[in-house]
């Protein structure tokens, strides 16, 4: 019915991952219809944007990505529109307090995975509500109102975290990876992370850095390494291999979502699910004590 406030049509608007698209349609809710761009395995680092892709990001009202070059290929285009006037938005480099939550690799890094600290995403959560309550301000109770209630549940999310990891024997709080996402998490819950690649995956790992890293796993005696959904097993395999070749057996510990999350439509596929999953299985593979259905409930052995 012409007039009726029911009747609007949703903001259009444009993710470039999975994280952060999970995150708009939190805030949002039926205030918006979020597209994806990058979805579950696909890796945002190597990820080249298609014809269609920037034909939605060109048709997009509200574009929002992580930043921080996570995005690597798609960087020039969602700069280009930014310059023309769109309202785009680099969640990530937007965040209140930027010192206290980044962490400034040097040479001009500053790695981008943000979202492994569940409170770097609960900043993340006020700027996705305040960039669509400057730009719609009659819908800005209702921005507050959900993001209030999704950070509710990150607060819960943010204590399993804490509490899980604390329980790994503090001698085997190591977690080894394909690639270096994992810095938040450990600054954040007491870990130390080892990645097999930089925190890009354009960085190719040499043979010495793995040899290294064989020595390192022997050395410390560590239990497992992680795989990851969007990145190559190759390099983890080979660390495996290196430390069986020095009588040391290393498992796979299980399969980690660092730069994508699940399959959409999954628990997995969302965000807290995400890192119930990550957060449980590197618990459980370390010696620590998590339920085998994680926080809620939901995970289960299948991909759900």
């Amino acid at each position: 019915m012409e007039g009726d406030p029911e009747a609007k049509k949703a903001i259009k608007v444009v993710a470039t991952t999975g994280m952060i698209k999970d995150l708009v349609e939190n805030i949002g809710g039926d205030h918006v219809s979020v597209v994806g761009l990058i979805g579950s395995g696909v890796d945002p680092h190597l990820y080249k944007p298609t014809i269609s892709d920037v034909k939605k990001l060109q048709q997009a009202e509200f574009i929002f990505y992580n930043g921080l070059k996570l995005e690597g290929k798609m960087g020039d285009i969602l700069e280009k529109i930014k310059s023309d006037g769109r309202r785009t938005y680099a969640v990530c480099e937007n965040l209140t307090e930027l010192e206290k939550y980044l962490i400034d690799e040097g040479e001009g890094h500053v790695d981008p995975h943000v979202w492994m600290d569940v409170n770097g995403w609960m900043a993340a959560a006020d700027v996705v509500a305040r960039a669509l309550a400057d730009h719609y301000p009659d819908l800005k109770n209702d921005f507050v109102a959900s993001s209030k209630i999704y950070k509710t549940e990150l607060e819960a999310l943010n204590a399993y975290c804490r509490v899980s990891l604390s329980s790994i024997p503090e001698s085997q709080r190591i977690l080894v990876t394909a690639h270096d996402a994992f810095n938040y998490m450990a600054r954040a819950y007491g870990l130390s992370v080892r990645g097999i690649q930089g925190i890009s995956t354009e960085s190719e790992a040499g043979v010495r850095e793995i040899e290294d890293l064989v020595d390192f796993l022997v050395e410390s005696k560590i239990p497992a390494v992680f795989v990851e959904s969007s990145v190559s097993d190759k390099n983890v395999k080979a660390l495996i291999e290196g430390a069986e070749a020095k009588k040391w057996r290393v498992e796979i510990g299980g399969e980690l979502f660092s730069d994508a999350m699940g399959i959409e439509g999954t628990y997995r596929g969302t965000y807290i699910g995400m890192i119930d999953h990550n957060i449980t299985t590197i618990t459980r593979s370390l010696g620590g004590e998590a339920p085998e259905s994680g926080l809620n409930g939901k995970l289960k052995t299948s991909t759900e």
